[in-house]
């Protein structure tokens, strides 16, 4: 199955399209892509996934092998498959650029496009919006509870599949990591690529020393040895011996890798072996079950490691695996419309982010506003897509990366320390008041 087969979507977005189709429902509608609230130890979260979508949204069409598996599932009727076959996006997509900070109750994505359009992309658009923002956002607190230190995404065998591992990667690069030991990430994204040797390497040998020898020969650049095999410190005193002759040779030893026990105390120990030795310049990598909260232990600790393989709790984002969002309908047919179950009521209208900056360029608070209703600040919600075709060039994944990290600089400092906080949301009062309107008269919507 193709990556973007219209067939990855729930069977009742096709059973209200036939409806819709019966009934000639096919005006303007929008509908808005937000969070309802943050998950525990989250203050805020990093938008990802656009450039993924878009692409979604130029190649969305149904294949000729599609259509025949539809019609002979004997779940549609003809008339209706018939209409399908010429099904295109053809709407607006406005949307928050990747990598900007965003908050509860904000419009991250907003589709304008014929009911049936907008309807339809609503399974695929979560799934790759709301998964690259989990790990993005995961990411990049990791990033902050590791100041100056690299990180590298390790999470490819732990992903859930193959696409998901992938875009682990990117998503997590985009938040501020250095790279990824994914090869195809490397091709399809050209996220730097890195990594070490596996424990089996080691076992092979009938001794370490032997083990790093032939692995610096063979793979002599960017060299890092796994040292924790048998013993850590044993290892650093193997490799503070090899050293010196692999450097008559032109090989240097890049860094050394730590993966299991006391990371802090192992790595002090390692340190002053190898600068005993005079391996200044070697640096320190550790692994093994890391997560934002060992990554701010550990510098509290002021270990001397000078960089991080993530894996489990980045491409799993353990902690907090799914956010509480939804794809809701805010406008059909030039009306505006309100959702009101218990606990899952929506504001009407379709709507814009401003942000306002207090003095130090830190975030001060954000308003969520009607979108002909003048307020001050920048708006976040961009154009990205008019007519069912791109309005603007997307940003590379480099200048996504750098937006990322200036949107975290923006942070008030109590974030940027992963305290518990959070900043103010505001509902306009021109919301409020189409609100109270709607409601106070019955409509319905």
């Amino acid at each position: 199955m193709r990556e973007n087969s219209l067939l990855l979507t729930d069977l009742y977005q096709l059973s209200m399209l036939e409806a819709y189709a019966a009934y000639d429902m096919d005006e303007s509608a929008t509908f808005e892509l937000f969070v309802r609230k943050l998950p525990a130890r989250r203050g805020f979260l990093l938008a990802a996934g656009l450039e993924q979508l878009v692409a979604f949204l130029e190649q969305l069409r149904y294949s000729e092998e599609e259509l025949s598996w539809l019609r002979g599932s004997g779940m549609f009727s003809d008339a209706f498959l018939g209409r399908l076959a010429d099904l295109r996006f053809t709407g607006d997509l406005d949307a928050m650029p990747e990598g900007t900070v965003f908050f509860p109750d904000e419009p991250v994505v907003r589709v304008t496009a014929p009911l049936p359009q907008a309807q339809l992309v609503e399974t695929r658009l979560l799934n790759l919006i709301h998964f690259q923002t989990v790990i993005a956002s995961t990411a990049a607190r990791m990033v902050l509870a590791a100041p100056g230190k690299q990180l590298a995404d390790f999470g490819l065998r732990r992903a859930h599949g193959a696409e998901a591992g992938l875009l682990a990667a990117r998503a997590s690069y985009l938040a501020g990591f250095s790279g990824t030991a994914t090869l195809a990430a490397n091709r399809e994204f050209g996220i730097p690529v890195v990594g070490t040797m596996a424990h089996s390497f080691v076992q092979a040998h009938d001794d370490e020393e032997t083990a790093f020898e032939r692995f610096a020969r063979v793979r002599p650049k960017a060299l890092t040895l796994l040292i924790d095999t048998y013993d850590t410190e044993n290892g650093a005193r193997i490799v503070a011996r090899l050293a010196p002759r692999l450097a008559r040779e032109g090989i240097t030893v890049s860094a050394v890798r730590l993966d299991s026990g006391d990371l802090a105390a192992h790595a002090r120990a390692v340190r002053a072996i190898l600068d005993q030795a005079g391996l200044r310049d070697v640096r320190i990598f550790a692994s093994g079950g890391l997560d934002d909260r060992a990554l701010l232990s550990l510098s509290a600790d002021g270990a001397p490691i000078d960089g991080f393989g993530i894996g489990t709790s980045l491409t799993t984002a353990s902690d907090a695996p799914a956010l509480d969002c939804a794809y809701k309908l805010q406008e059909y047919a030039g009306r505006p419309r309100r959702k009101k179950s218990e606990g899952k009521a929506t504001w009407p209208g379709r709507k814009q982010v401003y942000r306002r900056h207090a003095p130090d360029g830190t975030i001060a608070d954000d308003m969520v506003a009607l979108v002909d209703e003048p307020e001050g600040g920048e708006p976040l919600l961009r154009p990205v897509m008019r007519g069912g075709r791109r309005c603007t060039a997307l940003p590379s994944l480099a200048a996504a990366r750098a937006h990322a990290a200036a949107s975290l600089l923006q942070l008030p400092e109590p974030l940027r320390r992963l305290e518990a906080a959070t900043v103010p949301v505001r509902i306009s009062q021109g919301i409020r008041s189409l609100a109270d309107e709607m409601d106070r008269s019955g409509r319905i919507p």
